[in-house]
């Protein structure tokens, strides 16, 4: 399969995903409605997060696609980091108010609701994930994106599952109680993803060096290369999850400019980034001994 046809194929897989979880999410609305159920609220809720993630997921496909510009140098990709700020946000209200409704249930007495509505709708959602999750599954090993939208629908999955057992509870047993405690148990699994969601997106905007990344180990590698002397004024920072990107200056040995050498170093140096540390992205500054001398006095 070209390149061209694996996007055209992921856009096609998480547009039916899309359709899918759209149409399941709606259902819960109307079916927590029906049965007074929090639990299915809060899988609702939940599942509006994932929609928006397989938003986000698709528009990536297509504008990853698209061309820097003169504004834009490093194209559109950092569009994916505010669409995760704007997921992580729902997501932490989603959180909190699912815990402030199952609490004041379960303090404040129980409150009726109606188990074959709400396992019914919890059913639906269940198979519905169930085949986004068989649809989206070829991609999820070849590309990040796709695995991330993966992994939104198995939490949706999970979710259900959870509201699924609540349901047969009171069915059973006449517990009310079991949809609150389900309600907390869906809200646990949201935290620790709004959690990571968010503090991926301060660590792109603020500028940090992605997690994965190791920058003492980048510096050694350079200084390993032949004809290399020093390095300094290493920056690493990241375009978007995924997106890193890399520059420094380099001091060179001068037989590395008398020979002409500057363009295969170049090649050295960015092919070991790229091969070693997946930075496709990478600009060095290669600097004579004497040059770099006189840096160092101009910044003192």
């Amino acid at each position: 399969m070209s390149h061209d046809h694996g996007h055209t194929a992921n856009r096609n897989r998480l547009s039916i995903a899309i359709a899918i979880v759209a149409t399941v999410l709606v259902v819960e609305v109307v079916g927590a409605w029906l049965s007074g159920s929090l639990s299915l609220l809060a899988d609702a809720g939940h599942m509006l997060s994932d929609l928006a993630g397989l938003i986000i997921a698709l528009l990536a496909t297509i504008v990853a696609a698209r061309p820097a510009t003169d504004r834009q140098t490093f194209g559109f990709r950092r569009a994916e980091v505010f669409g995760a700020l704007i997921n992580g946000l729902i997501l932490v209200v989603v959180a909190v108010s699912v815990t402030v409704g199952a609490i004041g249930r379960l303090v404040g007495g129980e409150t009726e609701v109606h188990s074959v509505p709400m396992l019914i709708v919890a059913s639906i959602g269940l198979v519905a994930n169930f085949g986004a999750l068989l649809l989206l599954r070829p991609a999820a090993g070849h590309s990040i994106n796709m695995r991330g939208a993966y992994l939104e629908v198995l939490g949706d999955l999970i979710g259900s599952a959870t509201v699924i057992v609540a349901a047969v509870v009171i069915l059973t047993t006449g517990f009310m109680p079991a949809d609150a405690i389900a309600s907390l148990l869906i809200a646990v699994l949201i935290v620790p993803r709004a959690f990571t969601l968010l503090r991926d997106v301060v660590r792109v905007l603020s500028e940090a060096a992605p997690a994965d990344t190791d920058v003492a180990q980048i510096r050694d590698h350079i200084l390993g290369t032949a004809g290399v002397v020093a390095v300094h004024d290493v920056h690493v920072w990241a375009i978007t999850s995924g997106a890193p990107v890399f520059t420094a200056h380099v001091v060179c040995e001068p037989e590395v400019f008398r020979s002409g050498r500057t363009g295969v170093l170049l090649d050295e140096l960015s092919g070991c980034l790229a091969k070693h540390f997946d930075v496709e992205h990478s600009t060095f500054q290669l600097e004579p001994a004497e040059h770099a001398a006189h840096e160092d006095e101009f910044h003192r």
